[in-house]
């Protein structure tokens, strides 16, 4: 198939700090640090969905801006429930919410069905970061101040039902909706210790409840010996010009980046060589890491959001326990 116009997607100019940061305060859900950007518009003006640690397990958040640099926290939206017995009682990482249109050129809005908003999310079952394999949920929101969400009683995907490659557990997932069948994209990792790979696959639905894996997964495999040869992880699928893109990440044991994958039929991916957004120099924000995209396209701008890890340093709002600032950032087209 053609090459997509790879200067379409690019974002040289990094903005260099934070746009949300961790609060280091003892006890609040984001006491550690903030990940996970899910960027959209919603009433006229724009909302980031992410996850905060708390050095327990994650917790939903949801934050407002109007120029999509200055951003203020507004509330935790899905919370722990440690009195519970449910399967998410540790935490709920909340990835994507369904939106009315993939296309990148439409500004990111949200979809409703039947009267409800959908998000994607997903839970460890242990205590402690990433403890254990982790299952996928869904929640739903009939208010459009989206600040009230209700969680179904049981995970919607499991990796129990899966292959090998998936039996560690699952990751962020991405949800489309795409000529009347819903797609679930997410990444897993296999049950290696301490060695372990994330790929990426693909499962569909026509009803949001059930869902059945694709006969090609992993759709997106790692690489061995490149930039990518350990994780191809946290998918964001967007459609351009009649082709789909995929702004994933890559591993390689050394650091995360962004990278970019292309397809024509939500099955067959083919991977631009490098990376489109690298990780910085010694001392820059991402000089560590540069993963897990949020892209909008805004005023001609192409805006990249991504979480920055860099080694901690003192006087950094969070990171002294973990010994890594981490922190949510962006790139754009243009300088900023």
């Amino acid at each position: 198939m053609k090459k997509p116009q790879l200067e379409n997607y690019l974002t040289p100019h990094k903005y260099g700090k934070p746009v949300l940061t961790g609060s280091g305060v003892s006890g609040a859900f984001d006491s550690h640090s903030v990940d996970c950007p899910f960027v959209f518009r919603h009433h006229n003006q724009f909302y980031m969905m992410y996850i905060g640690f708390d050095g327990l397990g994650y917790q939903t958040a949801l934050a407002c801006s109007q120029d999509l640099l200055h951003w203020e926290h507004l509330a935790v939206i899905l919370k722990r429930e440690e009195q519970s017995a449910r399967w998410d009682s540790i935490g709920a990482a909340g990835n994507w919410i369904l939106k009315e249109s993939n296309n990148l050129n439409d500004l990111p809005v949200l979809k409703k069905v039947q009267g409800r908003y959908w998000m994607v999310y997903h839970s460890y079952p242990g205590v402690g970061y990433e403890s254990g394999p982790a299952e996928i949920g869904l929640a739903w929101c009939e208010e459009e101040s989206l600040l009230h969400w209700n969680r179904l009683e049981h995970p919607v995907f499991s990796w129990k039902e899966g292959e090998d490659w998936e039996r560690g557990g699952l990751y962020k997932a991405c949800l489309i909706e795409h000529e009347q069948r819903y797609y679930l994209f997410y990444n897993a990792k296999d049950d290696i210790p301490g060695q372990w790979s994330e790929q990426t696959g693909a499962a569909v639905s026509t009803d949001l409840m059930n869902w059945q894996r694709l006969k090609n997964n992993p759709l997106l495999p790692v690489s061995p010996g490149r930039w990518d040869s350990y994780f191809v992880s946290d998918p964001f699928i967007v459609q351009d010009q009649g082709v789909w893109l995929n702004f994933y990440f890559g591993y390689d044991k050394r650091h995360a980046q962004e990278g970019l994958a292309y397809s024509t039929d939500l099955i067959h991916w083919h991977k631009v060589e490098h990376p489109i957004i690298e990780h910085g120099n010694r001392g820059t924000l991402d000089e560590t890491h540069a993963h897990k995209a949020s892209i909008v396209r805004y005023d001609g701008v192409l805006y990249h959001f991504y979480c920055s890890v860099r080694p901690y340093a003192k006087g950094d709002i969070t990171g002294e326990t973990t010994n890594e600032f981490r922190c949510i950032t962006l790139a754009a087209s243009r300088s900023l």
